[in-house]
């Protein structure tokens, strides 16, 4: 999937929290409906069959409860996409990345191929199996680990054994530290600790610009990989450095024509977003520009980042820059792709509180549908169920649930995007300020000890049925003003009435 990352330490989050947030993104010309869901033990898998590369895998007995963003509809397999399990663990899945001729020479994709023929006949060929992929990941991890970094073991282990068909960047999450995880070639993978004073920018690319395979091999303090890299990295001269220090993103990445328009400029402008006072973005002096190679994987921002300031960068179409589709005096406009595009399923930020109980202390936000025109919603997943107006999602188009709302209001307002951004901008802080309301209203209830042991999922499934009844009435309030101004504008309109 075209997606674009965001992960953020904990010393540069506004309470201290991890941050990971990442939005699915369909390919062009395709839209994948998404709902929120809670999977329950018994409803996981324990021999479990991907619908796209018929790998088989036994899954262990003992999983717990979890949150998902699969597809409404399953016709292609899970897609599970981000979700928290019980112990406040989280992981995304997947951004796809980018590699090179060498790297997959070396180690080829372990693509799905189907049987020729008719089993019995002369000359039939039996299909081969693939390896996983973003279809799978949630479902075969999430439910089993207990910390981000078993998250990474868990499944290093299963591309070594069972391979992919697609290179990958994976986030795993708790309460103290972050890991990312890229594939490289079929089976190989590299993972590194995101620092605790930094935050990631990951734009479909692969990002990790130095790896220390000593540690890797070592104390795994901030390294992890596959087994044999280092074997891997000598037998197919890899490894480009001068000087020995080992760039991922040389040895492994891509640097191609489409990356300048497709993916390096998503880094650039949230880079330039988060460290506007850092470097000089703009002009003949600039230090990096949307085509730039080289703009680090992690940094330092200028201030301290908040929940807002994600959904704000996660929604950015070039905004201040010549290249926004809907500015109106640039020849540069639509030059290159933007975060926030038509074709966004959804965005999921995970906020996992150090300052809160186990109970209710990992907070998923969510918007679904075009991220210029949604609002970022709160949610507890210490439950059983989710609300229905973001677990109903069908393939039928309707107002009854937020997907389709959102969706419908993206498509109105784009066409009428000047006329309409003002009805956005204000349904944007009025249901994330009142959400915020809401959960803030639970969390001082919670803290001050009215709330039985037994009664916790109850408790968070209210919180979250009362921000739901709130989001529902406020998205159909906005679509009845975004449908009005594009009614009002249309071509046929004619500004005399009946005489």
């Amino acid at each position: 999937m075209a997606c674009t990352t965001i992960l953020v330490g904990k010393n540069v989050t506004f309470d201290g929290s991890t941050m990971v947030a990442r939005n699915e993104d369909s390919p062009s010309g395709q839209f994948s409906e998404k709902k929120f869901i809670v999977v329950q033990p018994n409803e996981q898998p324990i021999k479990y069959k991907s619908v796209l590369s018929h790998v088989e895998i036994d899954l262990p007995t003992n999983p717990m409860r979890y949150t998902c963003m699969p597809n409404a509809v399953d016709e292609s397999g899970v897609w599970g996409a981000c979700g928290v399990n019980e112990l406040n663990i989280s992981m995304t899945a997947t951004e796809t990345l980018t590699s090179n001729e060498r790297v997959l020479g070396a180690d080829p994709l372990v693509n799905f191929v189907p049987a020729v023929g008719k089993e019995g006949d002369k000359d039939y060929v039996p299909e081969k199996v693939g390896g996983i992929g973003e279809e799978d990941m949630v479902t075969l991890v999430l439910p089993y680990i207990k910390s981000a970094r078993e998250g990474v073991i868990r499944l290093g282990e299963i591309l070594e054994k069972y391979g992919t068909y697609e290179m990958n960047g994976i986030a795993f999450q708790d309460v103290n530290e972050i890991w990312w995880l890229e594939t490289i070639g079929g089976h190989h993978w590299i993972a590194r600790r995101v620092p605790d004073d930094c935050y990631v920018i990951m734009p479909n690319q692969l990002g990790i610009d130095y790896f220390d395979l000593e540690d890797a091999f070592g104390e795994q303090k901030e390294y992890m990989c596959s087994s044999d890299l280092k074997e891997f990295i000598n037998r197919y001269h890899l490894d480009l450095s001068i000087d020995g220090s080992l760039n991922p993103r040389d040895a492994f990445g891509s640097h191609s024509d489409a990356d300048h328009t497709y993916n390096t400029p998503r880094a650039w402008v949230l880079q330039r977003y988060f460290n506007p006072l850092t470097n000089y973005w703009d002009g003949m002096d600039a230090d990096y520009v949307p085509e730039s190679d080289y703009i680090p994987w992690c940094r330092t921002p200028d201030k301290k980042i908040t929940v807002e300031d994600i959904k704000y960068a996660l929604s950015n179409h070039f905004q201040g820059t010549p290249y926004d589709p809907y500015g109106k005096f640039s020849n540069e406009r639509g030059k290159f792709r933007p975060i926030g595009i038509n074709r966004n399923n959804f965005l999921g930020l995970v906020q996992i509180r150090p300052d809160m109980p186990e109970e209710i202390r990992s907070i998923e936000w969510l918007a679904l549908g075009s991220n210029v025109f949604n609002a970022m919603i709160p949610f507890y997943v210490n439950i059983d169920k989710t609300p229905e107006y973001l677990a109903n999602t069908t393939k039928e188009l309707t107002t009854e649930d937020f997907y389709w709302s959102n969706r419908l209001v993206a498509a109105l307002a784009d066409a009428h995007f000047a006329s309409c951004s003002s009805h956005i901008e204000r349904y944007q802080l009025a249901i994330q300020s009142k959400c915020t309301e809401i959960i803030n209203k639970y969390d001082n209830e919670f803290l001050g000890g009215k709330v039985a042991k037994e009664k916790v999922v109850e408790f968070c499934e209210n919180a979250n049925e009362e921000i739901a009844t709130e989001l529902r009435k406020q998205t159909i309030d906005l679509l009845g003003k975004v449908l009005y101004t594009a009614s009002c504008e249309m071509k046929n309109g004619f500004s005399r009435s009946d005489a």
